[in-house]
């Protein structure tokens, strides 16, 4: 039986889910699922947000812009999970400590639980569309439950049914994005998209583009150690998922931008964030991509919530298929009020709020603090762990994530930064945490020097035997 005193229980016998795991896969397979990740109908409709609020050509460089800098922050979160095995919220334990990473585990689920919605419901509404034109019947809410319910199905089978589906689904997409490009700018040409008028009204800047584009990256970044413990080593988790961000991002984002600007060129009503005005300019083809694109993103989703409760504690003991199935049909049942897409906007700041300071900390303690290594220790739920800190919790931690989300939200809508609100945020909660922790924590015993350092740190399989990893304390 495995001990309450460690996080590493066990996956039904599987070592999947639960607990530190031994990544095999390679390079290119990581990069496909990467890809296929972000080819989503979400990010898509993203970029129909940015003209003609800002002109054609600025969000183009802001998409690509904004893409480059929100990739490093998932890479190397990503890069903290294929060191140590473990997953992203899971590794919290080393910088809020071991109780009190169920805070960032918490809003993780919730803002997941969201995106998990959101995204069904824009599935729905575009299966509505195209179901509706050919026979007449309509019934958005029963088309996104729909949706969401083959999503589940797809997270309960773990992550080899998910690697095994995305690369192939991400083929899909790219040909029929392909045949999308393809008829708009036939049908338009560059310089009519870059003549497209700028409309001032409307509030728009390139850093409130710039911002939009990072917060993207951020509300992955959650996901990013969960699938990148995965891949059999750093350079295939890095180069893979940076690439494969890089290019799903500013692939889908530039289609939503291209599609929503020929739907403008034509002079005809546009509303953005809505997927029925690019499927009746482009068709089924265009409709058949986002129901594929939510099918791969919203079973990673789905899979990364039930990876986030599972490694949350062990006390509970809990497994992943009864966990997969009740998380699953919380999200069948949100994916039926509607009413929720009227406010992505807002839901994509406030992800970006929540996790940019704790991404910040996370990096900066990992790095610099703790010297890019966990010691097996992270997976103890008793005070001997270094990672108990005060009572279980790193209070610097949480004091800095609450100043920094703040921030970041004082920022996007109380006084705007100039420069937009993550990058300050960012900055200031990473300089924060560090400044603290080597000052005020280095005096409590929180700070560089412990002697339980000299344990051996980096993937916390090595130097053991699996199973006595994951069943310390027995």
């Amino acid at each position: 039986m495995t001990s309450p005193e460690t996080m590493a229980v066990t996956l039904d016998g599987q070592h999947e889910s639960a607990g530190p795991v031994r990544g095999t896969q390679s390079l290119l397979h990581i990069g496909m699922i990467w890809l296929a990740a972000n080819l989503v109908v979400t990010t898509l409709l993203t970029g129909t947000l940015f003209t003609p609020s800002v002109s054609f050509g600025t969000a183009s460089a802001m998409i690509v812009v904004g893409t480059l800098i929100g990739v490093v922050v998932l890479v190397l979160i990503g890069n903290m999970g294929t060191r140590t095995g473990l997953p992203t919220m899971a590794l919290t334990r080393g910088s809020f400590g071991i109780r009190g990473s169920i805070l960032p585990a918490v809003a993780n689920l919730i803002i997941l639980m969201g995106w998990s919605w959101v995204q069904a419901m824009l599935a729905g509404v575009t299966v509505n569309y195209l179901v509706h034109e050919a026979t007449g019947f309509s019934n958005p809410m029963l088309f996104s439950a729909l949706c969401q319910a083959i999503v589940v199905v797809l997270a309960i089978f773990g992550h080899t049914g998910i690697s095994r589906v995305e690369p192939w689904l991400a083929l899909a997409i790219l040909i029929v994005m392909g045949f999308v490009f393809t008829a708009a700018f036939s049908a338009f040409s560059p310089g009519e998209f870059a003549a497209l008028p700028v409309d001032a009204s409307l509030g728009g800047t390139p850093f409130i583009t710039l911002d939009m584009v990072i917060a993207t990256a951020i509300s992955w970044t959650v996901l990013s150690a969960d699938m990148n413990r995965h891949a059999k080593s750093s350079t295939a988790g890095i180069v893979g998922s940076g690439i494969g961000y890089t290019l799903s991002t500013t692939i889908a984002m530039f289609l939503g931008l291209v599609a929503f600007s020929t739907v403008l060129l034509r002079g005809d009503e546009a509303t953005p964030f809505d997927p029925s005005v690019i499927v009746a300019e482009f068709g089924w083809p265009l409709g058949i991509a986002i129901f594929l694109s939510v099918m791969a993103t919203n079973t990673m989703v789905v899979f990364g919530m039930v990876t986030s409760v599972v490694n949350a504690q062990s006390r509970w003991h809990l497994r992943f298929l009864p966990t997969a199935i009740v998380l699953g049909i919380v999200s069948i049942i949100g994916s039926t009020f509607l009413g929720l897409l009227n406010q992505f906007t807002d839901f994509l700041f406030i992800i970006s709020a929540f996790f940019v300071p704790v991404f910040a900390i996370m990096i900066a303690d990992y790095y610099l603090l703790k010297r890019r290594g966990y010691s097996r220790q992270i997976l103890h739920e008793r005070p001997e762990s270094r990672y108990w800190y005060r009572g279980g919790v790193n209070w610097i931690a949480v004091i800095v994530w609450v100043i920094g989300a703040v921030l970041s939200y004082v920022l996007a809508y109380v006084a705007p930064s100039p420069i937009g609100a993550n990058i300050p945020a960012f900055v200031i909660s990473f300089g924060l945490y560090l400044g603290l922790m080597l000052g005020i924590g280095r005096r409590a015993g929180l700070g560089l020097i412990d002697p339980r350092d000299s344990q051996p740190t980096g993937h916390l399989l090595d130097g053991a035997d699996e199973t006595a990893a994951l069943r310390l304390g027995d």
